[in-house]
């Protein structure tokens, strides 16, 4: 998940909620405004919502010799 620069300079940044015992509830995000203390660290490493989009359809293109990889390895531990 990234963090989201939305036009207007809110930050959509990712935040997960675990049980008492680390299981995963849901992940989500949170708004954070301009002003906020938190706002500059995240704003660095932050994206528009083009560029994560962009970043996606990149991913979604390329990543045809991960996914053979991933299925053999997956093939081999199915044949143990």
């Amino acid at each position: 998940m990234y963090v989201i620069r939305l036009a207007d300079g809110t930050l959509r940044v990712p935040q997960s909620l675990t049980s008492e015992d680390g299981r995963l509830i849901g992940n989500a995000y949170v708004e954070v405004q301009p002003g906020d203390p938190d706002y500059d660290q995240w704003l660095r490493e932050s994206l528009t919502e083009e560029e994560a989009a962009e970043r996606r359809r990149r991913w979604e293109a390329e990543n045809d010799d991960l996914e053979r990889e991933f299925l053999a390895f997956k093939a081999r531990q199915d044949d143990t």
